[in-house]
């Protein structure tokens, strides 16, 4: 099991050095620095013999007068290869931080929708935080360890084995026993390491939830359950925390025993030195003073491997997002701007192989410039049908067809600029009104393209009543608009986006009667001479239709033009009357 361990941990820190590497002028500075330091900390212990044997025992008083300078200049060296060290290291940390951050980033932007299905979003949000400082903590402080301590101990011991090599032996028998302590304190520092981040998830999920949803759980009570929910995940995280500070201190504690036990033996061992005459007072202070130099650095080494399995628990859970996936984009043709004919001919589809098909055998083909109506009771398989179309899932059979071309032949990126999207679930980004309609590739439209969109979508109407207009705030997901005015600017949106093919998902449902009727008006412009798919529960909404299609537990039970689908009486009057029953 060790061994396991200890390959996986190689072959992940392995993969982080690949982070590194590119700031090797900065990574050389700061091995000079602990290099430095190391050599000056030993320069110091040797200092004391001529203080003790010449300066004080010996009354010398020449050597009295340079011991003093001699320290100064120790102490100046010590600072200036210190300040090299802390700062090139920092640098380097910050870097990697920065470089992991911007990968996982991008990562998120290529992964497909069925991930972040699976995924709750406090643990990601976990690992772009606390998880990648973990790593650049492990990155600075492994790399200190490893390279000043280690340095640290070995000019201590040049300096014990210039001393007194007898003495040095009684030491060199303490180190088997400290590197398995190292070695086994390792695999339980792994353990719970992980726990700790997955902990750190929970908490900020829980978090997360109820920040995002703090009318809910004022308006229903939420206030006990919530606490209770943050208290179970947090007593976690604080138990798994407890027992890492006690496997560290048990470490640490184990060490200093070991230690003071070579300690007892050093000084047996140099009383019979000194009575031998084999020793004086200054070679035993160098050498006791070099032996305590080694304490704090071996202490950290015995440590470091709590450093290190923290870094690399975050460093697995970053890497477990990298190596996902990515959307399946294998298309070649450009499509540039296509007419519009849709197609779904035999399509399956099923978001979990084991939970059954949410699409089944539907065929349906749109020509250019017309109006498909899906309509049919909640989970019927509407919004997922229209989800299709721009590849945010594929398909498990069948085909789907832009043109007479598969959509999997088009590249993603042609095949969703043909396209615009106002779903019922309006995204807005904590940005201006502006920004949020001439969003992303939409940057590239004129002023006067952005004002016709907004005038068009009836944005104007409440912009220029507010002090900033167009460059007001939003808020997080736009949580300073009320939902008729987000509906309008993602409908805004759409229409600047001027796509041939339109998808329509409960486009109105945020709107009052009369806003509705007005965005109608708009929708209606930006429906003509376009392929539309409209899904609407308000059946009034979806009348004048090309063609309407009824979903019924995932299949087309109904299909034709509004009068013909009330006079069949079937799915779609009964839905009908349903709605209307009070008229």
């Amino acid at each position: 099991m060790a061994n396991t361990i200890d390959s996986k941990t190689r072959e992940i820190y392995g993969r982080l050095w690949q982070y590194v590497l590119p700031h090797k002028l900065i990574g050389l500075i700061a091995i000079a620095g602990m290099a430095a330091t190391a050599v000056i900390e030993g320069s110091m212990v040797l200092l004391l013999e001529p203080l003790t044997d010449d300066a004080l025992v010996e009354h010398n008083l020449q050597t009295a007068r340079w011991i003093p300078f001699a320290f100064v200049s120790v102490f100046i060296a010590r600072g200036i290869a210190g300040f090299a060290t802390e700062a090139s290291l920092g640098w380097i940390g910050r870097a990697v931080i920065s470089s992991l951050r911007r990968d996982v980033f991008r990562k998120f932007l290529t992964l497909p929708a069925r991930f972040f299905n699976k995924q709750a979003t406090g643990p990601l949000l976990a690992r772009m935080t606390y998880n990648v400082e973990m790593v650049a903590e492990s990155v600075t402080s492994v790399v200190t360890i490893a390279i000043r301590d280690v340095l640290t101990v070995l000019a201590a011991i040049g300096v014990m084995l210039y001393q007194s090599p007898t003495l040095t032996i009684f030491v060199a028998i303490l180190f088997p026993f400290i590197a398995i302590l190292v070695r086994v304190l390792g695999i339980a520092f792994r353990r719970y390491s992980s726990r700790i981040q997955d902990s750190i998830g929970e908490v900020t999920q829980v978090t997360e939830e109820i920040v995002r949803g703090n009318w809910i759980v004022k308006a229903f009570g939420g206030y006990g359950y919530e606490k209770r929910r943050l208290d179970e995940v947090d007593e976690k995280n604080r138990r798994q925390n407890l027992k890492m500070i006690r496997l560290r201190s048990l470490g640490v504690a184990v060490t200093q025993v070991i230690y003071g036990i070579g300690v007892a033996l050093v000084i047996y061992a140099a009383s019979v030195e000194s009575s031998n005459d084999a020793l004086t007072a200054g070679q035993f202070i160098s050498f006791f003073s070099a032996m305590m130099l080694m304490l704090q650095p071996v202490r950290r080494i015995t440590n470091v491997n709590a450093t290190l399995q923290r870094g690399v628990a975050g460093a697995d859970s970053l890497f477990g997002i990298m190596d996902e996936d990515d959307e399946v984009d294998e298309g070649t043709i450009e499509a540039g701007s296509v007419r519009g004919d849709v197609e779904f001919r035999n399509v399956n589809f099923g978001y979990e192989g084991d939970k059954g098909k949410v699409l089944q055998d539907i065929s349906i083909k749109v020509e250019a410039g017309k109006t498909l109506a899906i309509v049919g009771h909640s989970g019927s398989g509407k919004s997922t049908l229209v989800s299709l179309l721009p590849r945010f899932y594929d398909i498990d059979k069948g085909d789907i067809l832009i043109d007479g071309t598969p959509i999997r032949d088009f590249t993603l990126a042609s095949l969703r600029e043909n396209i615009s999207l106002v779903s019922q679930d309006v995204i807005l980004f904590n940005d201006t009104i502006a920004n949020n309609l001439a969003y992303g590739q939409l940057k590239e439209r004129t002023q006067d393209e952005l004002l016709q969109a907004a005038e068009a979508a009836y944005v104007l109407d409440f912009t220029n009543k507010m002090p900033d207009g167009l460059e007001t705030i939003v808020g997080d997901r736009g949580i300073l608009l009320s939902g008729g005015q987000r509906q309008r600017i993602a409908i805004g949106r759409a229409l600047l986006k001027n796509a041939p093919v339109l998808i329509l998902d409960e486009a109105t449902s945020s709107l009052d009667s009369q806003s509705e009727r007005r965005i109608q008006d708009a929708l209606d412009r930006l429906m003509k001479n376009r392929t539309t798919l409209v899904i609407a529960h308000r059946l009034s909404t979806v009348e004048r239709a090309d063609q309407i299609i009824v979903l019924d537990s995932g299949k087309i039970v109904e299909s034709g033009a509004h009068s013909d689908l009330l006079a069949a009486d079937g799915h779609y009057a009964a839905l009908h009357r349903m709605q209307f029953s009070d008229a």
